[in-house]
């Protein structure tokens, strides 16, 4: 242990245990996928990957306790919830879309190419983003109220993200509302909520790690987690399938892309 109070040696003893439980979950499910018959199962593991992570760092890990037991909770919160989110979501349908494109005319036999391209690649990503955690626990003492910060900032992701969830259930499950563009809500005020939520909860994690040194060297975890998010497997892709349909534009017009402000009026709009 350094006279910062992070141990270097149990970071890599976390980091290397977390490295191992995600490779044997993506491949649970890389066999549990080739079975059903759809790469969208990877997107129930994505939140269980970073259960795994939590666990095993707040079990583990040899920095102060509380932070450790905060981080483990606060992941154990937003991972549950978004796991059984994508499950129920994602049963008994066929496959994603955004999978069907991704894996469409690639070369080679299409389970292996499954493997690479995606499953490979949300394992690695769940390692990665989840490096905050990771270093968290073998960390020592630090300043509490940013920890409080961070917490406050993944209750606000957490509420935006959950809520924004069922409202867009809810929207969904109205027969009235088929072939409309949901504008309710928290999706009047940003047209991805869900995605802002997620990507809040992740800065907030990262403050609560970043409470104590080296903490903040993580950040890049919730940049690349964002990135995605907003421009690379998230809303953008989200986007460029919802431009076509009948009202989508005019959505776009009046209501914030990503960050959460007021909705222009339909008249300013146009």
């Amino acid at each position: 242990m350094t006279d910062i109070g992070f141990s270097l040696s149990n970071f890599l003893f976390v980091s290397g245990v977390s490295l191992l439980v995600v490779l044997i979950l993506m491949t649970v499910t890389a066999l549990i996928g080739r079975r059903q018959g759809r790469v969208s199962v990877v997107d129930t593991a994505w939140g269980i990957g970073f259960l795994v992570v939590a666990v095993v760092a707040g079990s583990v890990g040899t920095g102060v306790l509380w932070r450790r037991l905060l981080l483990t909770a606060l992941v154990a919160v937003w991972a549950g919830r978004l796991a059984r989110h994508m499950h129920t979501r994602n049963k008994g349908k066929g496959e994603d879309p955004r999978y069907q494109k991704m894996l469409a005319d690639q070369p080679g036999d299409p389970f292996l190419v499954a493997i690479r391209k995606v499953y490979l690649v949300q394992g690695a990503a769940v390692w990665f983003v989840s490096l905050p955690i990771q270093v968290s626990a073998a960390s020592g003492g630090g300043m509490w109220w940013v920890a409080v910060v961070g917490a406050m900032v993944w209750g606000l992701g957490v509420i935006f993200e959950s809520v924004g969830d069922a409202q867009l259930a809810a929207f969904k499950a109205d027969p009235s509302n088929k072939g409309t563009i949901m504008d309710r809500g928290l999706w009047s005020w940003t047209r991805h909520p869900n995605y802002f939520g997620d990507s809040s909860v992740w800065w907030g994690l990262w403050l609560v790690a970043a409470s104590a040194w080296p903490g903040v060297l993580t950040v890049l975890s919730p940049v690349v987690m964002t990135y995605f998010l907003v421009f690379a497997t998230g809303a953008r892709l989200l986007e460029s399938q919802m431009s076509e349909r009948p009202g989508y534009p005019e959505y776009q017009q009046r209501t914030s892309y990503f960050i959460p402000r007021p909705p222009k009026s339909r008249s300013g709009a146009s």
